[in-house]
């Protein structure tokens, strides 16, 4: 299935502390703790059927957009998370300077 992620829609749940895409009935999520100086991004999940789309990219980017539009340091506690924050450092400045070393030795 090729989804055309433009169409899709990144909510944050706040009361569930996730943030969620519907897609054709399946939800794929990030799950975060926020803190008052901090998000800790726990776990992403997307249903096997729509893997391989950019869908959990596009919830991390969300969750990133968010830390960094409410000033927080990003804790990324989730494998997926930590590998796109290496792909992608322009993200690093919302990480502490031993989380970058951290995820940089994975």
């Amino acid at each position: 299935m090729n989804l055309n992620l433009d169409n899709i829609a990144v909510e944050n749940n706040v009361a569930a502390q996730r943030f969620e895409a519907i897609v054709e009935g399946q939800r794929a999520v990030l799950t975060y703790h926020r803190f008052p100086n901090h998000i800790s991004l726990d776990h992403t999940e997307v249903p096997e059927s729509l893997r391989g789309n950019g869908l959990a990219a596009k919830l991390t980017r969300t969750a990133l957009e968010f830390a960094r539009a409410n000033h927080l340091r990003a804790v990324p506690l989730c494998p997926y998370v930590s590998r796109y924050l290496v792909k992608h450092p322009e993200y690093q400045d919302l990480l502490s300077p031993d989380d970058w070393q951290r995820i940089l030795s994975l």
